[in-house]
């Protein structure tokens, strides 16, 4: 890293936060630390890092910084280590190779699950590569305490960027493996999956503060317009819609 280096990290790492705090306003409670969680999966929730906003595709992870943040607002890494492990490959060409990399990982899987939740299938490639990353990067486990009883947990070693990819492929694994793909399913109004955890099954909406309520807005607000042109009547105030 150069001299002027840490000054450069710091200042490309406050941009990203100022674009992140921006895009949250969208909807706090479907997005935290700047990123969408409505998938009910962590494989689909990295899918979603690329969403729409105002109808064009946005890179949520833009940076290093920004893909160290997302991990540890999926909770895979705690905020200690992850402001060390970034800070100590800031800049560098691993770094970068392993952003690019991800981005690249993050669009064939939305492809492959845009096919499987079509018909049930996954290209023989795509195990493939999947087996390959998860050899390569390998969950592991470990026993802890836990109040007065023993558990084990999974983790992955922070050493080198590329081991980022051992939650991703594990769970890239178990998404194609363990769910139903009628389960899984792209919103009827935007780009993003989830995974449908309801009782009956008949989720539509990536979110109902995002999208459901858009929809619904908008319906009432067509057939409202129907029913003026019938009777002639005052058009309806938009701040009485119902929500």
């Amino acid at each position: 890293m150069g001299t002027d280096g840490p000054s450069k990290f710091l200042q490309k790492r406050a941009a990203s936060k100022r674009k992140m705090k921006t895009l949250a306003k969208v909807s706090a409670a479907d997005w935290r630390e700047g990123f969408l969680f409505v998938g009910n999966h962590l494989a689909l929730d990295f899918i979603n890092t690329r969403p729409e906003i105002d109808g064009k595709p946005n890179e949520l992870l833009t940076n290093w910084s920004s893909l160290i943040r997302w991990f540890r607002a999926s909770k895979l890494i705690d905020a200690r280590d992850g402001v060390s492990f970034e800070c100590s490959w800031a800049e560098s060409k691993e770094a970068q190779k392993t952003l690019r990399a991800m981005w690249t990982f993050r669009e064939n899987l939305r492809k492959d699950l845009l096919a499987w939740e079509g018909d049930g299938r996954i290209r023989s490639e795509t195990l493939r590569e999947l087996n390959a990353l998860m050899s390569e990067h390998p969950m592991l486990k470990k026993i802890t305490s836990e109040g007065a009883r023993f558990i084990t947990v999974q983790w992955f070693p922070l050493q080198q960027p590329s081991n980022l990819f051992a939650p991703l492929a594990l769970a890239a694994a178990n998404l194609f493996s363990e769910l139903d793909p009628k389960r899984v399913r792209k919103c009827e109004h935007c780009v993003l999956h989830f995974h449908d955890t309801s009782k009956i099954g008949t989720r539509r909406w990536c979110s109902m503060r995002l999208c459901g309520n858009r929809v619904k807005v908008a319906a009432y607000a067509a057939r409202h317009s129907s029913d003026q042109h019938r009777t002639d009547s005052p058009r309806l105030s938009p701040a009485k819609w119902p929500p």
